[in-house]
Formats: structure tokens, sequence, C-alpha cells
């Protein structure tokens, strides 16, 4: 890759610094070749700089995982995509004969979202950020309220279906979600740099830390319990190892045709809102939009203090992941527009 592309990405996390970022990791593959640039610190009122292998929470890139678990199963014979909620987990839902596996994968549920329950992030989640929850009694919160729409009808981001998901395959494996992907996923691909935490607030190995601005300062929130987030976002992990598995993934070495058509096989573009390049919502992955019109796959993500971008083309030709810190900012439209201006001159230039 030229030095050209290099400078040009070391620009645009140069930006998502200026735009609120305390710290960015951003590595770039083309073929075989990569390259990672950093810029910003790795904790405020330090020069210390981020490393290029740091790991981060990547918060929804969870998703793809859990999804390639279910598509595993599909392909098994264990699970089909359009049977019901209610023939899985009877009972766990008041209109779960309503609800397919697939609206749950694509978020076409109508699942009320449970953190939308939560007072606003803040002094709230400094009062639970150790506290342990249990999936059942998030899911229980979504199960109060009524449907927000007809399933199939409408397209809402909601992380209530994938804590769903989560129940589904401990129902149907016998093991929960957590050793699934630790056996189907993490153990062939040696992603060592990854983990499912658990309760364990701590994020192993080398990493920069995150903050939340609380009060108009910003407070470091690096620990804290992902059990809120659990099978929806919990995951730790790298930037090498997400290329690893996305890689893997549109390769061919994780699901069979059959089921990573299904993976891919995007809601149109006019259900989609609020999804940053997001043009389409396949089976826990987004088909995204991007200046040279390429066939681009990835996801987002969000979790306080880190925020995460991974895309691929379906050929593997081009790659990238993108973690950044919060810093003592709020994260704005600025600050999206230059993700995606970053994402855009990596993938594109």
């Amino acid at each position: 890759m030229t030095s050209a592309l290099q400078e040009a990405v070391q620009g645009a996390a140069d930006r998502l610094v200026a735009a609120g970022a305390a710290g960015v990791q951003f590595r770039v593959a083309r073929g075989d070749d990569a390259f990672v640039v950093t810029s910003g610190v790795a904790e405020l009122g330090t020069d210390r700089p981020v490393p290029a292998d740091g790991r981060f929470r990547v918060s929804c890139l969870t998703k793809p995982f859990v999804s390639v678990v279910v598509l595993q199963l599909v392909a098994a014979g264990k699970i089909v995509l359009d049977n019901t909620v209610e023939s899985y987990l009877p009972g766990l839902l008041p209109y779960g004969e309503k609800i397919t596996i697939r609206n749950l994968m694509q978020h076409t549920s109508g699942l009320y979202n449970y953190s939308d329950s939560f007072q606003k992030p803040g002094d709230r989640f400094l009062r639970d950020r150790y506290k342990h929850y249990e999936p059942a009694d998030l899911i229980a919160i979504a199960a109060a309220k009524p449907l927000e729409f007809e399933p199939g009808s409408k397209f809402a981001y909601c992380n209530t279906n994938y804590f769903v998901i989560g129940l589904l395959i401990e129902k149907v494996t016998g093991r929960s979600y957590r050793t699934e992907i630790t056996e189907r996923v993490l153990e062939p691909l040696k992603l060592a740099e990854t983990v499912l935490p658990g309760d364990d607030p701590n994020i192993p190995g080398p990493h920069a830390r995150g903050y939340m601005q609380i009060g108009g300062e910003p407070v470091d929130v690096t620990l804290m319990n992902p059990s809120e987030a659990g099978c929806a976002g919990e995951i730790i992990s790298t930037t090498r190892d997400l290329d690893t598995f996305f890689s893997a993934l549109f390769s061919g070495k994780l699901l069979d045709e059959p089921e990573l058509t299904e993976m891919t096989t995007a809601l149109p573009e006019d259900m989609i809102e609020n999804l940053p390049m997001g043009i389409g919502y396949g089976l826990g992955i987004m088909k995204l939009a991007n200046d040279a019109g390429l066939d681009l796959w990835g996801h987002g993500a969000g979790i306080p203090g880190y925020a995460t971008f991974a895309a691929t083309t379906r050929d593997l030709s081009a790659r990238v992941q993108l973690s950044f810190t919060i810093g003592d900012k709020n994260f704005g439209p600025e600050a999206e527009q230059a993700v995606i201006r970053g994402v855009n001159i990596a993938l594109c230039s």
C-alpha cells in the first residue's frame, strides 16, 4: 500500500481527535497488506500514545459473532429462522407467537428496547457501573411493554432482540452463548485477543482509557460490568482480531454459502433509519454506503467510553477497523462525519 494512503488515513485519525476523540487506532487492509495508524493519547492528561494493538469494548460488533453462532445452528437443523420465539422459549414474551428468530436478528421484532427505560447516561452509569444484570430481567422490562409495531413491518435497532437470542442459544445447545462463541468462533480462528468478559469490569491487555461527559467534565468510565450489554454488546477485542473475524466470515470459514446468503440478505434502504452509512440490515450485519459503490458490509458500535466501526468488501479486497475512545467532548455530528469520512478515505482512496 502507498505511503499516500497511510498519510491520508493518518490525517483522518487526527481529524477524529480534533472532533473530540481522546485516542484513535485505525487499521486498514488491502488484500494481505495492512497497516495501523494511531492518534491522540491513551489517557487524558498524559502523552501516553494509543497502543496500536490495544483492546477495546466492541459493543454492538458482538452481534455478528452471535449471528454466526445462530446461523451455524440453523445449518445443523437446531434453529429455523422463521419459527417463532414462542416455539423455542414458551412464555418468555406475551406476544412471542408473533415474533420470529429472523425478526430478532434483523431488528424487526417491534420489541421495546430495555435500555430506553434507564435514566440518561451519567450519574446513573456511575451508580450502576459494576451492577450485574440478568438477561431475563432486562427482557422482562421489554415484555412488560406493548409491541412498538407489528413484527416485520418496520426496522428499529433494539438490544433486547439479542438478549432473547442469547437465551435461544442456551435453550437449543444447553450451553451459554459465551461458550458457543468461544468454541465455534474464537478458538477456531485463534482470536486470542478477543474475550467475553461476563461480569469482569476490566479490559485485559494494553488499552486506551475511555471517558464520558458527566457534569461537563470527562469522567473515566473504562471499568464497567458489561452485563448490561450482554449478548448484544459485551465483547472486548482488537482491530486485528476483528479483521480476522470478518475475513473468515466472508471467505467461507465460518458459514456455508446458504447461511452467509441469509446473513447478507438485507432489509431495503427505505426501512433503515439512524444507522450511519447503513443502507440495509441483514442478520446481525449492515450493508454500508460508501463513495466508491463498493459491496461493503460491517457494523458500527458504541458503549460508554468507546466507539468502533468495522467494514469489509465482500471480496475482502478492502477492509477497515476503527476504534476510538470518547474524550473531552460529547460525541456529536462532527465526530460522526469524521468517522464516515475516515472510513471512505481508507476504503475508497
